[in-house]
């Protein structure tokens, strides 16, 4: 295995990029072939990952002091028969979705005649062609079913991904990169399409293999993140916190908000889409608040409450700070004046992850979904949509934050890029200059939304 233990992270990061260069070019069908190949082999591998999963979880749960880790880590780390069936389901849904290689973006003609005004041949044609990334560096924490997701989507996308997982996932990630290479060696591809790499003290290595691979993932807390986009060159896809809002609207249907609110943080606290602070309409606090309060309460959900909130109540702790993401049962609730109060306060605390309105108004979710800068904005539902699955991308990578090249949860179109493509019959350059130059005609095709070629 290409484990930094048996060869350096620049031997691997050599091995993947020429496994690239061996995906890059695989048709649709070789490339589904091996993604079927690799769900049959984690279906097959159940006790095997089940174990390693437990050694992780023994050690993991006898952690101390600084690197004792969180209930919501744990809960990402354990590995369970219905997480495999969902993993060993995403595969398939990956597979199951149109390929995103060789797509005319966008086809422009230059000139419909060949040099010597040769009528009615080919031309000189332009197209702007979807195509790989080439290699992916992954690095996350606790997660396994990162290893499938990621692998997957990479596979699917002609991409070699090199994963570096979490000392506290290393087990069960090595398990789990054993049977998918195996699987993907048996359909006749390199094993070093996926590749792992341990130990902490590489990843300042993997880092700096900016002439090896074209894109950093970091999936896991906001030191990790915010550690890997301060030390590498290499372009990094992330996001750096998941500070989810709910504003609940003074038009609101209360039996619909409760019901969303309470699927927004106790369906999966841990994740980065769960909402951390609803933010509440004066107008309707009064009343609604102590709905709210006794619903969340009697499912174990602690409140932290700004000065209005905690005095309709007559009890909570307060907030300490705005931008808290709790990763746990508990939330940060507001009382706001307006829309306007709350637009303010999510663009002030918030990270730009995901952001919803619970309203009947119409014209006030408009506003709220035109107005808010956020990856995800939402009316009437949790913010637990956010999700690459939820979308209909199969998996995802990971949810981005930034406004550069991918946005949201990102699934295949994420992972790759484009280059142009031209096709000539002897056309030069110096024909389209001077006092006889010949015109370009720029024509471009009809229709060309993404068109296979």
């Amino acid at each position: 295995m290409s484990e930094a233990s048996e060869s350096s992270v620049r031997a691997t990061a050599e091995a993947a990029k020429q496994a690239s260069r061996t995906l890059a070019p695989l048709d649709e069908p070789r490339r589904n072939a091996a993604l079927e190949a690799m769900a049959q082999a984690l279906e097959a591998a159940g006790a095997e990952l089940f174990a390693a999963n437990a050694e992780d979880l023994k050690i993991a749960e006898s952690m101390s002091g600084d690197e004792k880790l969180s209930p919501a880590t744990l809960s990402r780390l354990k590995l369970n028969e219905t997480k495999l069936r969902e993993m060993v389901e995403q595969v398939r849904s990956v597979a199951a979705l149109p390929d995103p290689l060789g797509r005319t973006l966008d086809a422009i003609e230059l000139d419909d005649r060949n040099p010597g005004d040769v009528a009615g041949t080919q031309g000189l044609h332009l197209q702007k062609l979807s195509v790989p990334l080439g290699v992916l560096a992954v690095i996350f924490e606790a997660r396994p079913d990162a290893v499938t997701q990621i692998s997957a989507l990479a596979l699917k996308s002609g991409n070699a991904v090199i994963l570096k997982p979490g000392r506290e996932v290393e087990r069960t990630a090595s398990a789990l990169v054993r049977v998918l290479r195996e699987a993907i060696v048996r359909q006749g591809l390199p094993a070093d399409a996926i590749s792992l790499v341990l130990g902490r003290e590489r990843v300042n290595e993997l880092l700096g293999m900016h002439g090896l691979v074209d894109m950093v993932i970091p999936r896991g807390s906001k030191a990790l993140v915010e550690y890997v986009q301060a030390n590498t060159r290499i372009p990094v896809l992330g996001h750096a916190e998941g500070v989810c809002h709910i504003y609940v609207d003074r038009c609101v249907d209360e039996a619909l908000a409760l019901r969303v609110i309470s699927d927004a943080k106790i369906d999966y606290p841990a994740a980065c889409n769960a909402v951390e602070t609803v933010l509440v309409h004066r107008d309707i606090a009064k009343d609604f608040l102590p709905k709210l309060a006794a619903h969340l309460g009697q499912r174990g959900v602690a409140l932290h409450g700004d000065e209005a909130t905690r005095k309709l109540l007559g009890a909570g702790a307060p907030v300490e700070d705005w931008h808290t993401e709790y990763g746990e049962l508990a939330l940060s609730i507001g009382v706001v004046d307006s829309l306007e109060q709350a637009i303010d306060h999510i663009h002030t605390h918030g990270s730009s992850h995901t952001e919803s309105i619970l309203t009947e108004d119409d014209a006030t979710a408009e506003r709220f979904l035109r107005e808010v800068d956020a990856a995800g904005v939402f009316h009437n539902a949790s913010t637990r949509f956010a999700d690459g699955f939820r979308y209909g991308f199969g998996a995802e990578v990971g949810i981005s934050t930034s406004k550069f090249h991918a946005r949201g949860p990102v699934g295949l179109d994420g992972l790759t890029t484009y280059k142009y493509v031209l096709r000539g019959q002897g056309h030069v350059a110096g024909d389209y200059r001077g006092a006889n130059a010949r015109a370009f005609t720029h024509r471009r095709a009809n229709d060309q939304g993404g068109q296979k070629s």
